[in-house]
Formats: C-alpha cells, sequence, structure tokens
C-alpha cells in the first residue's frame, strides 16, 4: 500500500525526527520557552502592541498552560509541529484565536529558539563553573597543606628532580584557573539576547530588544540580527572552553595513573577508593582514576561532537546548531560534572608516601642537579665542567647501588680532582646538604618555584583569582535572580491591571 504524503507530518518523520525534538524540549527547554513567552507579552504591552486586557488575558492563560502541564502524560501525536505550536494551540483554546495570536508579533521561532538555547547555556555553565571552582579551592587547600611535601617531579616519563606535591598542584591550578577565564570569556557571548532578530532581519513593529535582554537576565542584546541566529559563536565558544578543562583534566589524571601504580607509587589511594581483585587477595585498584580518565574522554568528545557538527555547516539558519545538538551538547555537562565531582573527592583523599618518595629519590639519584649547580656557586667551575662531575657521581652511585645519601664522599673527590685538575673546597657536609631533596626545594625561589616562600607567594595569588571568580559568579547568580523576580513582579502588575 502506497504511503499517504499528502498530510503532515509523514509518520517517518514524525518518528525519527519531530517526536524526539519534542520530548527534548520536555526534558530541557520548555520552561525557559515559557519565560520567554511571559517576557515577550509583557515587553510587548510596554511598547503598546498588546492592550492591557489582552496582556491580562495571554499571561492568566500562559501561567494556566503551566499549571495543568504535565509532562509525563503529554505524548507527541503530530497534531501540532512542535512545543511552540502546541502552547499556541494551548491559548487559543484558553482564550480565542484573535487574542492569542497576537503574542507572537515581531518574532519568530528562530530568535526563541537561540535564546531558550542560550538560557539553557547559561544555567548550565553557572553549576559548571561553581564545581570547577570547587574543584580549584580544593587543590589549593591541598596544596598549602603539602607545601613541603616531597615528591619525584618526571620528565619524559622519567625521575627529573624532587619538587613538592604543593608546587606540582600549584601547575595544575593555573590551568584551571586560566580554563575558568576562558568559560567566562564564553559566558560572555552566551550572555547576548537574540530576541527581536525575529527569523532574521528584525522586524518592523517597535519591540524593545533591550527590554526583552532585561526581563531574561541578559546582561545585552547581541546587536546584529543575521548574526544573532546564524553565527552560533555562543554555542562553539562554551564547548571549546569545555573541551580544554577535560583535556587537561585527563592529563593530570594520566599521572595520577602513573603515581599510584605499584613500582611508583608515591600517591597512596585510600581504601575508600580502592576496589579489590575478585580473584587476586593481593590487589588493590585505585578504579576510580580510570574512571576519571573515561569520564575526561568522554565530555572531551562530547564536546568535540557539537564543535564538530557545527563545522563545514551553512553561515545561516539551520537545525544543525538547534535542539538535537544542544541536547548532545548537554551530556558534556552531565559527563564532566561527575568528573570534577569525583575528582574532587579524590585529590583531598589522596596522600604521598614519603618512604616511596625517598626509595625513588636514592634510586634515581634525582638531586644531582642541584650538586652541579653548588659546584658551580661554590667551586666556581663552568657549568659543564659541574654536570660532568655530578653525570659521573650519578653513573658510580647507581652502577654501585648507591643513592645520595649513601655515596661514599671520596668518589666525589676523585671525580672533582680528575674534571677539575684541582681538589674541592666542599666539605663533606656541604656535599651532603647539597644532595638533599630538601635543599633542592629550598634554593629554588624565584617566582613559580617550590620554595616555601615562592609557593606560599604563589598559593596567595591563586586564593585571590579564585575568589574573583567566585564574586564573578555571585554576580552571574544575582544577575539572574533580580531579572526573574523582576519578570515574576512585571507579569503580575500587568494580571492585577495595575501596570497599565
Amino acid at each position: 500500500m502506497t504511503p499517504d504524503h499528502s498530510t503532515f507530518p509523514a509518520p517517518v518523520y514524525k518518528d525519527t525526527v519531530l517526536a524526539p525534538l519534542f520530548d527534548g524540549v520536555k526534558r530541557h527547554h520548555w520552561r525557559y520557552q515559557m519565560q520567554i513567552n511571559f517576557a515577550h507579552a509583557v515587553m510587548l504591552a510596554e511598547q503598546g502592541l498588546l492592550s492591557a486586557e489582552e496582556v491580562r488575558q495571554i499571561l492568566g492563560a500562559l501561567a494556566g498552560i503551566i499549571d495543568g502541564l504535565d509532562l509525563d502524560r503529554l505524548v507527541y501525536t503530530g497534531e501540532h509541529e512542535d512545543f511552540f505550536y502546541w502552547v499556541e494551540a494551548e491559548l487559543k483554546a484558553a482564550i480565542g484565536p484573535d487574542v492569542a495570536g497576537r503574542l507572537h508579533t515581531g518574532r519568530s521561532r528562530n530568535d526563541m529558539d537561540h535564546t531558550v538555547f542560550k538560557l539553557a547555556l547559561k544555567d548550565r555553565l553557572a553549576a559548571f563553573r561553581d564545581q570547577l571552582a570547587t574543584l580549584v579551592e580544593t587543590l589549593i587547600t591541598v596544596a598549602e597543606r603539602d607545601a613541603g611535601t616531597i615528591i619525584v617531579a618526571y620528565t619524559h616519563g622519567q625521575p627529573a628532580q624532587p619538587s613538592t606535591f604543593g608546587h606540582y598542584l600549584g601547575a595544575l591550578i593555573e590551568v584551571l584557573l586560566r580554563d575558568l577565564e576562558r568559560i567566562e570569556e564564553a559566558h560572555r557571548t552566551v550572555d547576548l539576547s537574540s530576541m527581536g532578530a525575529a527569523a532574521i532581519t528584525t522586524t518592523g513593529f517597535p519591540l524593545n530588544r533591550e527590554r526583552m535582554a532585561e526581563l531574561l537576565g541578559f546582561s545585552a542584546v547581541q546587536e546584529n540580527s543575521y548574526g544573532c541566529i546564524a553565527a552560533c559563536d555562543y554555542v562553539s565558544a562554551p564547548y571549546a572552553a569545555m573541551k580544554l578543562v577535560f583535556l587537561h583534566l585527563g592529563r593530570f589524571v594520566q599521572d595520577l595513573g602513573q603515581w599510584t601504580g605499584f613500582e611508583t607509587g608515591q600517591l597512596y589511594v585510600p581504601n575508600a577508593f580502592v576496589q579489590v581483585s575478585s580473584i587476586m587477595p593481593q590487589k588493590r585498584n585505585p578504579v576510580p582514576i580510570e574512571h576519571l580518565r573515561l569520564m575526561a574522554s568522554l565530555a572531551c568528545g562530547r564536546c568535540e561532537t557539537i564543535l564538530s557538527t557545527l563545522h563545514n555547516t551553512p553561515f545561516t539558519d539551520m537545525n544543525d546548531s538547534e535542539g538535537e545538538v544542544q541536547a548532545a551538547g548537554y551530556e558534556a555537562f552531565e559527563t564532566g560534572a561527575r568528573l570534577v565531582t569525583l575528582l574532587t573527592g579524590l585529590i583531598a583523599a589522596v596522600q604521598v608516601d614519603p618512604v616511596r618518595v625517598r626509595r625513588n629519590i636514592e634510586a634515581a639519584c634525582i638531586t644531582v642537579t642541584e650538586l652541579a649547580d653548588t659546584l658551580v656557586r661554590v667551586e666556581g667551575l663552568p657549568f659543564r665542567i659541574a654536570h660532568e662531575v655530578a653525570g659521573g657521581l650519578a653513573k658510580a652511585m647507581i652502577a654501585a647501588g648507591e643513592g645520595p645519601s649513601t655515596v661514599g664522599f671520596a668518589k666525589f673527590q676523585a671525580l672533582f680532582q680528575h674534571a677539575a685538575g684541582r681538589a674541592a673546597t666542599l666539605d663533606e657536609a656541604a656535599f651532603r646538604q647539597a644532595l638533599t631533596p630538601e635543599h633542592f626545594v629550598a634554593v629554588r625561589g624565584l617566582t613559580g618555584g617550590p620554595a616555601p616562600a615562592a609557593l606560599a607567594a604563589s598559593l596567595s595569588r591563586y586564593r585571590a583569582r579564585i575568589a574573583a571568580e567566585r564574586d564573578r559568579q555571585v554576580a552571574h547568580a544575582v544577575q539572574a535572580t533580580e531579572a526573574a523576580e523582576h519578570l515574576a513582579a512585571s507579569v503580575q502588575l500587568w494580571r492585577a491591571g495595575s501596570a497599565a
């Protein structure tokens, strides 16, 4: 039997496109769409485009739709193309087509949709920023606690130099603070209202775009009406910024995996975060680290899905940036929230294992860099000769199974005599001190270094920067709250007939 293609929608189109989109609006967007309806009605009345009685009826009917809305029972039938037209039909049923039809004056589903998506992104960005700031605050607290806790720092996967856990975490803190700044910049792109752009060229009706932005809690309007619909950098900017967060956290998690491995073992994961083997009783598996790596990869990939979907799309109105891709992007927020929350809990619980750290320092002889530096400062040797002495000592230690704390002073003296052609003035006490990790850290006091004063200064600056980020978050929250209260008050005045 030939399908009937004379009536919209075709069943296959209804099932594969329209119904999923309708369900997406029910899950993510319907409240924002209704918020825009209320704000647009208020603005139209203020501009004299609706009479006091018309706006009173429209606002009352909109409130009635919300009061009677049962999302679980609201199933897409194809009777109405989408949620927008379902609401319009409900309005017509409640107050008649003449009054109901006036609500759509001067607007389009285009400017409504992009404004809906911006409102949804603003809420999600606010929640994610709060979670990320909490992680940064936790990292700073742990870094302050472990400012003097010696660790082995690695380069190219090999033991390199001593540092402190606090200094190491400071590097991640700085990256995440920059990530938060990138998210703030993305927020500024999202925080511009598209309302008033209509389909793409604005409208001949005397709308007040700035008033709509104010009622909806936006900082300003997005100026160019074509760009309000076509640019879509409000989509690409936040997902690009978030992708960097997940990429950066994934790299950090890779270190956690190495540091908690049996062979390295410089980071201890408490039992609350350890799973055991079903067959090997000796195994301690810090499986949450694997889940963190997975979440970072998934969240990064979900951000890339949005960016790739926008790639090479027309610079105009198109569905590639709308409901379905927006819903797909929200999964990045959901996975990212789990990642950041789990990492916040884990990083507060792990501890450096000082015994394993000392063992690794001894085995890898990683303090000899400071011995070379000391020979330059104390003995006046050129660095290359000092490097030759220190390098020879490291080879001798490793060959003999010795470490910086056990190597014989005579070996050093012989190497120095051979390289410098004279005896060293450095005595054994100074030699031993130059090979301790504590001395290694203590003398590295340049800005950004691990020495106590330098690290304390850095951590103080990080505290100030995260406090400034918290202030920005509070300001955004206040803006949203005040706008919501103002819109509610305006609606109430018009419904009561007091605003005319």
